[in-house]
């Protein structure tokens, strides 16, 4: 988010946002998760894929409301039109770096190399190159580190509610920016998965290669969400874990130590989740306050 930070409940999102007058503006929105409209997404692999899609989704609408809490006229936001336009610039752009450009440049050296499961790997190594590159770019820009700023916020503040801490800004400054349900950490397992069952599809030509690998994006997906999931247990598999690993060091790319007034929105998006149900808030609600009143 733009100066801000959202949060996912069970029936609410909270949506954070300190404007340049210091002030705290906050959006809750109920929601109905798709899986209770259709029972068959809460199972294993297709939740995954549901997830990744809402991901977007309510990932984009934040976005929209972080971003217009910054312009000239306040209430001025996308609409249903815009929104799905920069959804599906989005989808295009992930789909023509991470699946279109590997696997042309894979044309140039899959002659001289045998074995399938290999050349699937040296192509996931262009994918995961690419992807750090991106994360190293951006991460030099100003206004993406005060990004990374807020990631950091969020993940100290879920660390300190998961370990049964007070939401207060001196009991979750000292935790931990990583955690291990991060986006970082999916989109990268995501990448290995995709190295892993693309194994088993040989070695087809370009096009066809590039349309078995958005085919097979939802099974990774819902993969790749079972894998993280099992990895956020204490007691998970260590192979599980290990899996994992490489998107926690990731992580130490994309956040950043967050100071107190970061914090104090991180806070402020999570308390709004907590303590609320569909029936105690209305569809829409923004409300404001002084980030002095966390």
């Amino acid at each position: 988010m733009i100066e801000g930070v959202m949060m996912k409940g069970e029936d609410v999102i909270a949506t954070a946002v300190r404007r340049s007058n210091s002030e705290i503006v906050v959006q809750k929105r109920v929601v109905k998760p798709w899986s209770r409209r259709f029972p068959i997404l809460k199972k294993p692999f297709f939740r995954g894929a549901l997830a990744l899609v809402e991901s977007m989704v309510i990932g984009m609408q934040a976005l929209n409301f972080s971003a217009g809490q910054f312009a000239e006229e306040e209430e001025v936001e996308l609409g249903t039109k815009d929104m799905i336009l920069m959804m599906a610039m989005a989808l295009g752009l992930t789909v023509l770096l991470f699946i279109v450009v590997p696997a042309y440049a894979i044309r140039f050296v899959q002659a001289r190399i045998q074995s399938n499961f290999l050349l699937n790997l040296v192509e996931g190594l262009i994918k995961i190159s690419i992807f750090l590159a991106y994360i190293v770019g951006i991460s030099r820009l100003s206004e993406i580190r005060r990004v990374f700023e807020y990631h950091g916020a969020e993940h100290k503040t879920i660390n300190a509610f998961e370990d049964g801490q007070e939401l207060k800004v001196e009991a979750v400054r000292g935790y931990s920016p990583i955690h291990t349900r991060c986006g970082t950490n999916f989109i990268l397992i995501v990448l290995f998965v995709s190295v892993f069952l693309f194994s088993f599809f040989g070695r087809p030509p370009f096009l066809e290669r590039v349309a078995i690998h958005i085919a097979i994006l939802p099974l990774v997906a819902g993969v790749s969400y079972e894998i993280i999931k099992q990895a956020s247990k204490k007691n998970a598999f260590f192979l599980i874990k290990w899996i994992a690993s490489p998107g926690l060091w990731l992580q130490r790319l994309t956040t950043r130590q967050p100071d107190d007034s970061q914090i104090e929105v991180a806070i402020r998006a999570l308390q709004e989740v907590l303590p609320a149900s569909a029936a105690e808030v209305l569809p829409l609600v923004t409300a404001q306050t002084k980030g002095s009143n966390i």
